[in-house]
């Protein structure tokens, strides 16, 4: 399923500005700033708001118990 989202001035600015920081088109940009946040959100916290549980294997928030 495909979303298009529709970005506010200031979040397109925003954006625009990480963009130029690193080197990549804003569709790219916006790839790797969804890479960067699961490693930096609390994904319990994430997860226990989730209403999608037939992602879970494959979501990057999801941390298996070891």
């Amino acid at each position: 399923m495909t979303y298009t989202l529709r970005l506010s001035k200031h979040h397109s600015r925003t954006l625009r500005r990480i963009a130029w920081a690193t080197g990549a088109p804003m569709t790219k940009t916006m790839k790797m700033i969804f890479d960067w946040l699961p490693d930096r959100m609390d994904e319990e916290k994430v997860c226990s708001s989730c209403r999608d549980r037939e992602f879970c294997s494959q979501c990057p928030f999801y941390k298996p118990a070891e």
